[in-house]
């Protein structure tokens, strides 16, 4: 059984930051890809970023020069490093484990945790 729990959600004003983190159980933590996904009231869940078991990246074109995922494999944590955010960043928030390397596809995550709230005022 695999167990996640994201931290780090919070109220910002626009253009500051966060960082939130997501720590994993039950599972051989290092050898997986892990995802970011976001879901805001009355909008579809979607793909924020994914980092790969090596530490590559991939990130949706909302948030690219913004958002920034790396990973401790020691702590088995993933963090997603948020910058100048935008009221259109706010959303709950939620790490998944990757099936494989379809990482903007939602269908391919098997694993998720309960999310965490972002709100960015204006």
């Amino acid at each position: 059984q695999v167990q996640l729990v994201e931290s780090g959600g919070g109220l910002v004003q626009a253009g500051g930051s966060l960082r939130l983190s997501c720590v994993a159980s039950g599972r051989t933590f290092s050898s997986s890809a892990m995802g970011w996904f976001r879901q805001a009231p009355g909008k579809e869940r979607e793909f924020v970023g994914a980092i790969s078991w090596s530490g590559i990246t991939y990130y949706a074109d909302s948030v690219k020069g913004r958002f920034t995922i790396s990973r401790d494999n020691a702590k088995n944590t993933v963090y997603l490093q948020m910058n100048n955010l935008k009221p259109e960043d706010t959303a709950v928030y939620s790490c998944a484990v990757s099936k494989g390397p379809s990482y903007y596809d939602l269908g391919n995550y098997d694993y998720w945790g309960q999310g965490t709230q972002v709100t960015v005022s204006s």
